[in-house]
C-alpha cells in the first residue's frame, strides 16, 4: 500500500466520523461519549467497503 493510498482511506474514514460528529451536534448533543459513538459507527460504512472484495478502490481485493 502506498502512503498516498492510505492517506486516501484515512481521509474517507475521518469525513464519515467528522460528518456523524456534526450530525449529533446539530441535534444537540454534546456529551463526549456520544460524539465518540457517532465517530465510530460513522466508519462502519468505509469499514464495510474496505472489506468488499468487489470494491475497486479500497477492496481487500483492489489492485491500485
Amino acid at each position: 500500500m502506498t502512503k498516498v493510498k492510505a492517506l486516501e482511506i484515512l481521509k474517507s474514514y475521518l469525513r464519515a466520523a467528522v460528518a456523524a460528529v456534526l450530525a449529533a451536534v446539530t441535534l444537540g448533543k454534546t456529551d463526549p461519549k456520544d460524539l465518540a459513538v457517532a465517530a465510530a459507527v460513522a466508519v462502519a460504512g468505509p469499514a464495510l467497503k474496505a472489506l468488499d472484495s468487489k470494491a475497486k478502490e479500497f477492496g481487500i481485493g483492489s489492485t491500485n
